[in-house]
């Protein structure tokens, strides 16, 4: 009989989604765009699959569906199979503890080829300020896939209009702005709310930040007016901003979106630059042809017209790095967040 998973303690579940940047060292909800509905008729065709290619193959998604790990995940899956690369592909969600229960299940897996693990900075930062016996030692990095920025973002009713008003009502009264993000302290949203804070002379200490297992949940406390503003990933809500349900107040990148009309942070006068990634990780102890095979799908996938419109309507950058390189980028990326969240006296958050 196989062990029981590796026990994890720490904070119950709640959010994680995926980097930050700032001149400090530097997905669509479930009703959002998927590669099926996007790019229908861009499928190349699929041939016929060689030895190397994977029969099958499941993405396991650490949180809840409809943030950007689901989002990009269930992305993947649509152009892998359509392109012919992979047979089936189960995409299937796993939450709890900020994602430290899938990465632990992930390190269970012993040997397992056909499986991968969708994260990001989100997964990172919970290994900081949460207490766990999985590391990132234990499983196998895959390969980073992308970055996009974030969004401050409101209901299309909300009272406010500019990322101005926001900020005068915030540094009046902090405690009043109930910010919302998908992540738990250390992860994309909440670095990024936190350092939006400080960079509009707002002490961090006194964020009023609730935290959700990922932009689903997020976006539904956004819209039962549990929260008055969401910090998310920009691809996670683009098709609620299209359909003016969401006013998109403002995005971290250092330059506008394209096709977007939301104005950056800096040109609102607001010194912040942030970003976020996603890639994927493996069950530690694969052999060199299972890791050459993993890696070979992300590297194929990544010169397809599929993949590079689900990258272009999702506000996405396409930031491919394999192997060896992705392990020592998270190893850059734990220790960025440690220096972040102790220089704004939040590592007890």
């Amino acid at each position: 009989m196989a062990a029981s998973p590796p026990t994890l303690r720490g904070e119950p579940p709640t959010g994680a989604v995926g980097d930050y940047r700032r001149r400090v060292p530097f997905p669509v909800s479930r009703r959002g765009v998927l590669a099926a509905g996007l790019i229908g008729g861009l499928w190349l065709p699929s041939g016929c699959r060689s030895s190397d290619d994977v029969d099958a193959l499941r993405i396991m998604v650490p949180n809840a569906p409809g943030g950007g790990y689901d989002t990009t995940a269930r992305n993947l899956g649509e152009v892998l199979e359509g392109l012919g690369l992979t047979g089936h592909i189960e995409v299937f969600n796993v939450e709890g503890a900020s994602g430290l229960v899938g990465l632990a299940r992930t390190a269970h897996e012993r040997g397992d080829g056909d499986l991968m693990m969708m994260m990001g900075l989100g997964v990172v930062g919970a290994l900081m300020t949460q207490k766990s016996v999985v590391s990132f030692d234990q499983v196998t990095a895959v390969g980073r896939l992308i970055s996009e920025p974030e969004v401050v973002a409101v209901a299309a009713g909300s009272r406010f209009a500019t990322l101005e008003q926001l900020v005068t009502a915030w540094v009046r009264s902090p405690s009043s702005v109930r910010i919302g993000g998908g992540s738990s302290p250390g992860g994309p949203d909440h670095l990024c709310a936190h350092l939006l804070a400080e960079a509009a002379g707002i002490d961090p200490r006194e964020v009023r930040y609730t935290r959700y297992d990922g932009g689903g949940p997020l976006l539904a406390a956004l819209f039962a007016n549990q929260v008055d503003v969401a910090v998310s990933g920009v691809g996670e809500y683009i098709a609620q901003f299209r359909n003016e349900e969401l006013r998109f107040l403002a995005v971290t990148s250092q330059e506008p979106v394209a096709g977007l009309p939301a104005p950056t942070v800096r040109e609102q006068g607001v010194d912040l630059e942030f970003g976020n990634w996603r890639g994927l990780v493996a069950p530690p102890h694969l052999t060199a042809g299972d890791r050459g095979r993993l890696e070979k799908l992300l590297v194929e996938m990544r010169g397809s017209s599929p993949w590079q419109a689900v990258v272009d309507a999702n506000g996405w950058t396409d930031e491919l790095l394999l192997g060896p390189q992705f392990a020592s980028f998270i190893a850059e990326e734990r220790a960025r967040v440690a220096r972040v969240l102790e220089a704004l006296d939040l590592l007890s958050a």
